[in-house]
């Protein structure tokens, strides 16, 4: 069983910065590429940014150089700073790992529980 828990969310001023983290549990035995997703009522998940298990990255149009995505593969944890914060930004934010366990010889996408940001004055 594996287990994504974020955090890091809440409310900030427009212009404000907020760190999101993401920690993987359970009987993980590698975990490829780690992703952020913003999702707002009444519409699909939106693809934010990814980091490869190499350290690649890479960003949606409307982040690239105000969001960083990186990676602490030693505690199975993924972070996304994020700067100069929009309204419209407003969003839960998901994080999502394609893991391979102890227990299967593939690997599965699994998705935390998602924290909310607030962006508003």
């Amino acid at each position: 069983q594996v287990q994504l828990v974020e955090s890091g969310g809440g409310l900030v001023q427009p212009g404000g910065s907020l760190r999101l983290s993401c920690a993987a549990s359970g009987s993980i035995r590698s975990i490829a590429t780690m992703s952020w997703y913003s999702q707002t009522p009444g519409k699909q998940r939106v693809w934010v940014a990814s980091i490869s298990s190499s350290g690649a990255t890479n960003y949606a149009d409307s982040v690239n150089g105000r969001f960083t995505i990186s990676r602490d593969n030693g505690k199975n944890m993924v972070h996304l700073q994020m700067n100069s914060l929009k309204p419209e930004e407003t969003a839960v934010y998901y994080c999502k790992m394609v893991i391979s366990t102890t227990a299967a010889p593939y690997s599965s996408d699994y998705w935390g529980q998602g924290t909310q940001v607030t962006v508003s004055s």
